[in-house]
C-alpha cells in the first residue's frame, strides 16, 4: 500500500498571538489567584464605592506590604521542606533592637546602625533556627515555636512591656515610612518595598542556582544531597532570609505608623503569611511554589478582610474564608500533584 505523500512545504498552523498570550498565562502557577484577585476586587467595587476610594486603597496596600513580605520568606522556606513560626516575633524584635541602640532613652546611636544592629539580630535568628533544624535535627515546627516563646521574652524586657516610638528621621521616613505623596497611585514606600523585595525573591527562586537547589531540596532531598547540593545550606540560608525580610518588614512597618508594641505581629502576622503562600499555589510539601503568588495571594486575602468590613459583613466570616481557601487550596495541590506522577498533567 502506498504512504501517501506529505506536504512539507506549508507551515504548520500557529495560534494566534492572543492564544499564546492566554495559554502561557493559564499555565502560570499564579494564574487562578490573579483572576480570583481581579474578581473579588470588581465584586466589592460594585457592592461599595468606597471600596476603591483613595483612602482605602492606600490602607490597603499599608496592611498587605508587611505581611507580603514575611510571606515571601515563608515561600522560600516551605520550597525547601520547612517552616518558620517565629517570623511574627522577629517582626517585633527587630524595630525594638532599633529603639535599644538608637533612641535617646537608650543608646542613643545612629539610626542606621540600629537598622543595621536590628537586622543582624534577625539574621542571627534565622541562623539560630535552621543550624537547630539542620545540625541538631529538631523538626523546625518545634525549633520555631520554642524561638517564638524566646523571642516574645526578649521583647517584652526591651521594651518593658510598654509601647514606645520608633526612632526615626526626615530622610528614614521618606525612604520607610508613609509619604504617599512621594509615591504614585496612593502605594507608599512601605508597598514598593514589598513589591520590589518579593519581584527579587522571585528572580532568585527562578532565575538561580539558589532557587534551583531550593526546589531541588524540597522536592527530593536525598536526591538532591546525592546531586551534590549542600541541603543543609540552603536551608540554613532560607531561615536567614525569612527571618530578615520579617525583621525588615517589622522596620518599615513601625516607621510608618512610628510606634513599636511589643505584641505586635506574632503567630496572627505568620500565619496570615502562610495562608497567603499556600492560597497562592506554595505546597507545605516542599518543592513547589511562587514569591509572586504568594503576594498575590495576601493580596486577596487583604482585599477579602477590607471587603467584608466596608460592606457590613461579621469579621467572623473573614476566619472562616481563610479555612476554606487553605483547605481548598491543599487539595488542590495533592491532586494536581497525584495528577503529575500520574503523567496525566503536563
Amino acid at each position: 500500500m502506498a504512504i501517501p505523500a506529505v506536504d512539507l512545504s506549508q507551515p504548520e498552523a500557529r495560534a494566534s498571538l492572543g492564544w499564546r498570550v492566554l495559554g502561557a498565562f493559564v499555565r502560570r502557577r499564579e494564574a487562578s489567584i490573579f483572576v480570583v484577585a481581579i474578581a473579588l476586587s470588581i465584586f466589592f467595587s460594585i457592592k461599595s464605592e468606597a471600596f476603591y476610594s483613595g483612602d482605602n486603597f492606600k490602607n490597603m496596600t499599608e496592611t498587605m506590604a508587611p505581611i507580603a513580605l514575611v510571606a515571601a520568606g515563608e515561600v522560600m522556606l516551605l520550597i525547601c521542606g520547612e517552616i518558620d513560626l517565629a517570623v511574627g516575633r522577629v517582626y517585633a524584635l527587630a524595630p525594638a533592637i532599633v529603639y535599644v541602640v538608637s533612641s535617646e532613652d537608650q543608646h542613643g546611636l545612629p539610626l542606621w546602625i540600629g537598622y543595621v544592629a536590628a537586622l543582624g539580630c534577625a539574621a542571627l535568628v534565622g541562623l539560630t533556627n535552621g543550624i537547630v533544624t539542620t545540625v541538631f535535627r529538631v523538626p523546625s515546627f518545634i525549633a520555631t515555636l520554642g524561638m517564638l516563646f524566646l523571642l516574645n521574652g526578649i521583647t517584652l524586657h526591651l521594651l518593658a512591656g510598654t509601647q514606645v516610638f520608633m526612632p526615626s528621621s526626615e530622610t528614614f521616613q521618606k525612604i520607610f515610612g508613609s509619604q504617599p505623596d512621594l509615591y504614585p497611585l496612593y502605594f507608599n514606600s512601605t508597598f514598593w518595598w514589598a513589591l520590589g523585595l518579593c519581584l527579587l525573591a522571585q528572580f532568585v527562586l527562578t532565575m538561580t542556582r539558589w532557587g534551583l537547589h531550593t526546589i531541588a531540596t524540597g522536592g527530593n532531598l536525598v536526591g538532591a544531597s546525592e546531586a551534590g547540593v549542600n541541603v543543609r545550606i540552603v536551608k540554613i540560608g532560607n531561615f536567614i532570609i525569612a527571618n530578615l525580610l520579617a525583621g525588615f518588614a517589622g522596620i518599615l512597618d513601625s516607621t510608618r505608623v512610628t510606634t513599636i508594641v511589643p505584641l505586635q505581629g506574632g503567630p496572627d502576622l505568620m500565619f496570615l503569611a502562610v495562608a497567603g503562600a499556600v492560597i497562592g499555589g506554595t505546597s507545605l510539601f516542599g518543592g513547589s511554589g511562587s514569591v509572586i503568588g504568594a503576594f498575590i495571594g495576601v493580596g486577596v486575602l487583604i482585599i477579602l478582610q477590607t471587603g467584608f468590613n466596608i460592606i457590613g459583613v461579621s469579621a467572623f466570616t473573614f476566619d472562616l474564608i481563610i479555612g476554606i481557601a487553605i483547605i481548598g487550596s491543599m487539595i488542590a495541590n495533592v491532586q494536581v500533584a497525584r495528577l503529575r506522577t500520574l503523567g496525566r498533567l503536563q
